[in-house]
C-alpha cells in the first residue's frame, strides 16, 4: 500500500493525535480487516517502510500428512505446496502478499469501519493518558447539570466531570452555568457512561493547591506544606515549614491582615484554616497542633510506624479548647500529626502569655515604688 504514510499523517493531523498513534491504529485496522476477509485464525504481519505499509499472510510449513492441516488449515501449509514459493523445509514460515485491492469495495468498506473504530479508541486513549497526567491538580469547569441526588456534572474540555455529593463541601450549592474549581481525583472509564472525571473539593490536597496559588512562597518552594487535615466546610489545619531564616512560614501563609488565607477560606465556603509551624520534635508538633489550647506537657507513649500515641496534659480551663466543638480540634490535630491523642485532665489553670506579661509589668512597677520609698 504505497503513499499510505502521507494519508496516516493527514489522519493524525485531522484527529489531533500523535503520528505513531495513528499509524498503530491503521496497522491494527489493516490486520483485523485481513482476518475478516481471510479467516480470524489466520496470521498476518506488517512491514512498515518509509513510503508504504505491506501486509503478509504467514503460513507454517508442515509435512504433507500432518493432522494439523485439517484442524487449522488457515495457518499451516503442506511442504509440497510451499515448494512453489521457494526452497523450504518443515518448520519454516512463508509469507504471502495480501493484496487488499483484490477484495474490491468489500475490502475497502471493512478497512474503513475498522480504521474508524481504532482511531476513535486511539483518540480516547490519548485523551485518557492526557487527563491521567493531570490527576492531583486543580481543573476548572462549567456546571451543566445537577441531578436529583445533588451530583454535579461539569463540562471540562472534551470530557464530563462528576462532583458527587460526598466530594462536595457541606452547604455548597451549584447551579447550571456556574464555574467551579475542583481537584481531579480519578479518570474513569465506565461501560455505560464512557470516560469521565471524578472531582473533589473535600480532599486535603485541594486545600494545599489553593494555598500554593495564593502564597508565592509555597509556589516557589520557599515554604513547604508538611501536612494538612480537613473537616470540609468547617475547619482545617495546615503545618508549614521553611529552611530560610528570614521567612516566617505561618505569616507568609496568612498574609497581611489575613488576606491570603481568607481568599482560600472564601473558595472553601468559609472553612476556617489554622496554620501552624511544623516541628520535627513530636511533642512540640502535637502541642502546636492542638492550638488554640495551651497544653502543660506532651508524652509520646508509642512512636512506631503502625502505632503512634501521645498523652497530653491539659488543665481544666484548656480542655474544652483542646477538644473543640464536637471534638473537631483534637480530631484535626490527630489527623495532622498522625498521632492518636489522649487528653489527661490535670488540676490548675493555665495563664495565657498576655496575662503573665501584664502581671510582670505590675510587679516591676510595685518593686520600683517600694525601692523609692525605702531609699
Amino acid at each position: 500500500m504505497e503513499k499510505v504514510n502521507s494519508i496516516i499523517e493527514a489522519i493524525a493531523h485531522d484527529k489531533n493525535i500523535p503520528l505513531e498513534s495513528a499509524k498503530e491504529a491503521f496497522k491494527t485496522a489493516l490486520i483485523n480487516t485481513a482476518k475478516r476477509l481471510e479467516g480470524f485464525e489466520c496470521k498476518f504481519e506488517i512491514k512498515d517502510s518509509d513510503d508504504k505499509i505491506d501486509i503478509y499472510r504467514v503460513l507454517t510449513v508442515v509435512a504433507d500428512d500432518d493432522p494439523r492441516l485439517e484442524e487449522h488449515p488457515d495457518i499451516y501449509i503442506t511442504l509440497e505446496e510451499a515448494k512453489e514459493y521457494g526452497d523450504v523445509e518443515v518448520g519454516d514460515e512463508i509469507r504471502l502478499d495480501f493484496i487488499l485491492e483484490d477484495y474490491g469495495r468489500t475490502g475497502a468498506a471493512n478497512l474503513y469501519k475498522e480504521l474508524e473504530y481504532h482511531l476513535q479508541r486511539s483518540v480516547e486513549q490519548d485523551l485518557f493518558e492526557g487527563y491521567k497526567r493531570k490527576v492531583g491538580t486543580i481543573i476548572h469547569g462549567v456546571v451543566t447539570r445537577v441531578d436529583e441526588d445533588d451530583n454535579t456534572y461539569v463540562e471540562i474540555g472534551e470530557l464530563r466531570g462528576i462532583l458527587t455529593q460526598r466530594n462536595r463541601i457541606k452547604g455548597e450549592k451549584f447551579k447550571v452555568g456556574d464555574t467551579l474549581k475542583a481537584l481531579l481525583k480519578f479518570v474513569k472509564v465506565d461501560p455505560k457512561f464512557g470516560m469521565f472525571l471524578e472531582l473533589s473539593r473535600t480532599a486535603p490536597k485541594f486545600l494545599e493547591l489553593l494555598m500554593a496559588r495564593e502564597v508565592p512562597e509555597i509556589e516557589d518552594g520557599s515554604v513547604e506544606i508538611i501536612s494538612s487535615a480537613r473537616i470540609p466546610g468547617e475547619r482545617a489545619k495546615v503545618s508549614l515549614t521553611t529552611d530560610r531564616a528570614n521567612i516566617d512560614p505561618v505569616g507568609a501563609a496568612v498574609g497581611s491582615s489575613g488576606v491570603r488565607i481568607n481568599a482560600v477560606s472564601q473558595e472553601l465556603n468559609g472553612e476556617n484554616i489554622d496554620c501552624i509551624e511544623y516541628s520535627a520534635v513530636p511533642e512540640i508538633y502535637i502541642s502546636r497542633a492542638l492550638s488554640p489550647a495551651i497544653v502543660k506537657s506532651v508524652k509520646i507513649v508509642s512512636n512506631s510506624e503502625n502505632d503512634k500515641r501521645a498523652v497530653v496534659d491539659v488543665t481544666s480551663d484548656q480542655k474544652a479548647k483542646a477538644i473543640g466543638k464536637s471534638g473537631i480540634n483534637i480530631r484535626l490535630a490527630s489527623m495532622l500529626t498522625k498521632f492518636s491523642i489522649e487528653l489527661n485532665d490535670i488540676e490548675g489553670t493555665t495563664i495565657n502569655q498576655s496575662q503573665t506579661k501584664e502581671e510582670n509589668i505590675t510587679k516591676t512597677k510595685d518593686t520600683s515604688a517600694l525601692d523609692a520609698l525605702f531609699n
